[in-house]
């Protein structure tokens, strides 16, 4: 019998990573063809540039400009596309959906040295960018040409239109991005990641819990919160990245709360109705301090 001396880490999955990303990929497929039926087909063109100008950004990174080996194949540029595409409006000039893939792939992901080394989550960098660069395209929601508030703009200015019910928020029939509308959808591709075992059940549940409680406390509808915006797209799908997010189970339950106390605060104090994407970009940054405090006892050694 021959003995094998080689470093961590021993136990590996079956899983490769183009597996990972297709099956994030196909869970997430049923929202967005919610989301072209319910905003028409120009959205269907924001989740194609986006996918595409993500690939394409990628390649010419990896080809030309660092020389590294190209790994488009992995499928991580396509899902940041898929995702990025997800949190815009449907109505979204194409031109600037390139503007995002271009800070999402080539500034937040292969500056800091591809997949596995960047500190922020791509998808929510282009985000952020494209609200600070064209806040007036992405705050402006139109359905069949017609410019409507979302849920969460018509609770923070207090508008006069009456709010949604239960039922229109988690099937979907409201103003907002193109993927994050219909919550039925998003919480069965969840699932499916779960079952799979792709992610795991503590930072949707702890940033999804703590945004119901803590809502409680600023005298808010939790379900109402928990059910509007991007909250649930953010907590399943873009918290749960294993690359920007913690290592342990105690720092994915310290992670999810610290997301959920972060959108909370944004929504209520903040000028935007909105706080889902700053809240895990700033959290985030605090994963190496998580993954630092919360790391287990080396075999043999005193805590």
């Amino acid at each position: 019998m021959k003995w094998v001396i080689e470093s961590s880490p021993h136990l590996q999955s079956p899983e490769t990573v183009p597996q990972i990303m297709v099956s994030v990929f196909a869970a997430l497929v049923p929202a967005g063809f919610w989301g072209v039926f319910r905003f028409g087909m120009h959205s269907a063109f924001v989740v194609l540039t986006s996918i595409a100008g993500c690939v394409l950004l990628e390649f010419i990174s990896q080809k030309w400009v660092f020389k590294t080996t190209v790994r488009i194949g992995d499928g991580s540029a396509a899902l940041t596309g898929l995702l990025m595409a997800y949190c815009l409006p449907p109505d979204m000039p194409l031109w600037q959906v390139l503007v995002g893939c271009f800070f999402a792939i080539f500034i937040a992901k292969e500056c800091f040295g591809g997949l596995g080394n960047n500190l922020f989550n791509p998808a929510l960098i282009g985000r952020a960018v494209l609200l600070t660069s064209f806040p007036v395209t992405m705050t402006r929601w139109q359905i069949d040409g017609v410019t409507q508030a979302s849920p969460l703009g018509i609770w923070k200015e207090s508008i006069g239109a009456s709010l949604p019910s239960y039922g229109t928020l988690f099937v979907g029939g409201i103003p907002g991005s193109i993927g994050e509308t219909s919550k039925l959808l998003l919480i069965a591709g969840g699932l499916f990641l779960l079952a799979r075992g792709i992610i795991s059940w503590h930072v949707p549940v702890s940033t999804i819990g703590s945004v119901f409680v803590l809502s409680i406390f600023f005298r808010q509808d939790p379900v109402f919160q928990v059910l509007s915006g991007g909250l649930i797209l953010g907590a399943v799908y873009m918290a749960t990245d294993t690359v920007t997010g913690p290592l342990t189970a105690r720092g994915k339950l310290i992670f999810g709360f610290g997301c959920g106390l972060l959108t909370v605060c944004i929504r209520n104090l903040g000028s935007f109705p909105e706080g889902v994407c700053y809240a895990i970009l700033i959290m985030n940054m605090l994963v190496p301090l998580i993954d630092r405090f919360t790391r287990q006892r080396i075999y043999g050694k005193k805590t």
